[in-house]
């Protein structure tokens, strides 16, 4: 279901530059979208799963969707107060046949590009591309090519994209649909350590990829809460009060 719009979110300003009226691409383009709405649509996306009203960033006053010959399907680009989203039209010309829910995926992936946290800068490049597919993946956006299927034994977690927010949208299943919320309102004043998982979920991370995997061939419950026992990535690490973090999502 579509997010319901709210006054109190702040909606930046919209602008639309089409570098060539005539391609095919942008017909589709206009066949299918609103630009208004269906932008705003996207921002609503990021924002109601990523953040709440009291937490959500307002310092993007505008975005620019620029759609151009190019080659790549989308980047995002810009200021901290001001943002570009520059989107191939030959990749929409060649998703004639699923136009709208691609264009819409595409917007929301790089929308969440423009507004999450990226740990200073420290955050890895396969983590940020998941969060994004991951509200991809949640506004029932994801294209027919996306499975959710056991990950190889050379694949990593942060292999990035819809194989990373799948990992993610586990691990909001087992430890609480906020947890990502929770990670991704932590990369904002501190950068990157993998310890903030276990932080988040009592479990380090190689322990939540390895229940991940092991997710797909048994399908037995996983308890939210590990054993005593169970082990630290750090010696000597202290597991924090996970109360500051509630409060940090907007759990009461």
């Amino acid at each position: 279901m579509p997010p319901t719009p709210q006054l109190e979110w702040p909606i930046p300003k919209f602008i639309l530059t089409v570098e060539d009226l005539s391609h095919e691409g942008a017909k589709l383009f206009f066949a299918n979208i609103e630009p208004y709405d269906d932008l705003q649509l996207a921002v609503l996306y990021s924002f109601e799963t990523l953040y709440t009203l009291d937490n959500v960033p307002r310092n993007v006053q505008e975005i620019k969707l620029i759609l151009r010959d190019m080659d790549g399907v989308a980047y995002t680009c810009g200021t901290h107060t001001n943002k570009e989203i520059h989107f191939a039209l030959n990749w929409i010309k060649q998703n004639a046949h699923r136009a709208r829910d691609e264009i819409m995926g595409v917007l929301t992936h790089e929308v969440v590009h423009c507004y999450q946290h990226n740990a200073q800068g420290t955050c890895p490049g396969g983590l940020i591309e998941g969060i994004a597919d991951l509200v991809r993946l949640h506004a029932s956006l994801s294209p027919p090519h996306w499975h959710r299927t056991a990950p190889t034994p050379s694949q990593k977690w942060d292999a990035g994209y819809e194989r990373t927010a799948y990992f993610l949208d586990w691990i909001n299943t087992v430890y609480g649909p906020t947890t990502i919320r929770t990670l991704n309102l932590s990369f904002q004043n501190r950068t990157y350590h993998k310890r903030i998982f276990r932080e988040l979920t009592g479990r380090p991370l190689r322990k939540l990829w390895a229940l991940y995997c092991e997710s797909f061939a048994g399908g037995a419950h996983i308890s939210p809460e590990p054993p005593a026992e169970s082990e630290s990535e750090d010696e000597g690490y202290d597991r924090i009060d996970h109360r500051g973090f509630a409060q940090l999502a907007g759990r009461s």
